[in-house]
């Protein structure tokens, strides 16, 4: 029979195994302890010693419990031969697994396997999940930044994922803690990567871009705000509205939200002339007259897993134009920036595909416009009189209005009132 009982150490569990040897399992680290938990535990001790002097099985209730505790308290009762130690993945083995399975986008489960090389680069493919640190987490942060060269934003973001991985592993019950968890994993909002697109700049683009096809990707991300690779490649021709002037766009990245599989934006102007030229370029490839154009839009591409961002590179050069960070994002954010000039934010977050908050935090910029907008503002409201020479006019100071300040002068420049006197003695 098990006993529980509490010393200088903290509460622990004794009992006698089947060779007749004194066993102690000390329950310090876990969390919560308490006698209750305690003596819950000593029972269920009770229980796996009494299989094993029996060789027999545990009853249901105990094998729930034993499938459910902590990694700490199941190594404390393997180690006292109570049970077998679990099968610990390994780092490699598990997020290899982990990715497999996650639901998520291309793009996303691409951006995944990125830190997966990352960790498996630092800690070896048959690192023991449970091995792994808080100290380890704060090193492969600075590997990231000393090693990969790796921005602020970046490692952040990369840490994030990891944390990810490693709270799937608490989740599997593979370990107790996230060795990941308190670090800094938010991403801030980066104005130093901002880049506003102008007209003039969007139309040298799309005179440099090669094709049809190019074209149809550059205005889609221009003008209509899409995620490039992944919705612009799955835009269909079903999902064009001809008639109510609207496109629908699916979006995988946001598919696993209830109520966000889908967004409905305008045909604007920019869109209606290349979607145009691209269906009647469609429409001549058909072998039956009769036929309806459908399937993708942007044929050329067909993954989201291929790499549009080497080839639009080169196209913004040849355009005469400097290279900026995240082309794509850039895009978007230069579309939603210009639609929120004219529509409420509430309408503009809906066609871009995400909150407010997201848009204020990563997408809306300040540009040149707006200050130039604010200046012109200003000289329209404060231009100053102009002589025959063209020089402004001095300004005339205001009318002065005296205040009697207590002094005799000014008194006596204040009018002299006389009031009628008032008889002492009223009949």
């Amino acid at each position: 029979m098990a006993s529980v009982n509490k010393d200088a150490k903290g509460w622990r569990v004794l009992f006698v195994d089947s060779n007749g040897a004194r066993k102690t399992i000390r329950l310090a680290g876990i969390p919560k302890m308490n006698k209750a938990r305690a003596e819950e535990i000593g029972r269920y001790v009770d229980d796996l010693n009494g299989a094993k002097c029996s060789n027999g099985s545990t009853d249901r209730k105990t094998s729930l419990w034993l499938a459910d505790i902590g990694q700490t308290l199941h190594n404390k009762l393997a180690s006292v031969g109570l049970i077998d130690q679990r099968v610990s993945s390994t780092l490699g083995e598990f997020i290899a697994g982990y990715i497999e399975r996650a639901d998520v986008a291309p793009g996303t489960k691409m951006n995944f396997r990125t830190v997966e090389r990352n960790l498996v680069d630092y800690f070896g493919a048959d690192k023991l999940m449970r091995s792994v640190t808080a100290a380890d987490a704060k090193a492969f942060r600075q590997w990231l930044q000393d090693n990969e060269e790796q921005a602020e934003n970046t490692m952040r973001r990369r840490c994030g994922r990891a944390r990810q991985f490693f709270a799937a592993a608490i989740k599997s019950k593979l370990i107790d803690e996230n060795p990941f968890e308190g670090m800094s994993v938010t991403v801030n909002g980066s104005t130093d990567k901002e880049r506003f697109i102008t007209e003039a700049e969007s139309q040298k683009i799309l005179k440099a871009c090669p094709d049809l096809q190019w074209r149809l990707i550059f205005s889609l991300c221009r003008y209509g705000g899409l995620r490039c690779p992944s919705e612009v490649l799955a835009l269909t021709w079903e999902n064009i509205l001809w008639d109510s002037s609207r496109i629908i766009v699916t979006s995988p990245k946001t598919k696993r939200y209830k109520g966000h599989e889908q967004r409905v934006l305008p045909m604007f102007r920019e869109l209606a002339s290349v979607l145009n030229e691209a269906y009647e370029a469609a429409f001549d490839r058909l072998e039956d007259p009769s036929a309806v154009v459908s399937g993708p839009v942007v044929t050329r591409y067909t993954s989201a897993d291929q790499n549009l961002r080497t080839t639009f590179e080169k196209i913004v050069t040849r355009a005469g134009l400097k290279q900026w960070p995240k082309p794509f994002q850039n895009l978007r954010s230069t579309r939603e920036t210009e639609l929120m000039e004219i529509y409420p934010s509430h309408v503009v977050v809906s066609w871009i595909g995400h909150s407010e908050k997201v848009a204020r935090k990563h997408y809306l910029q300040t540009t040149d416009a707006h200050f130039e907008k604010a200046v012109a503002h200003q000289v329209a409201h404060n231009t100053p009189e102009l002589t025959e020479s063209n020089k402004p006019t001095k300004a005339k100071n205001p009318e002065k209005h005296r205040v009697l300040r207590g002094s005799p002068d000014t008194l006596s420049q204040v009018r002299r009132v006389e009031l009628p006197r008032r008889d002492s003695n009223p009949n």
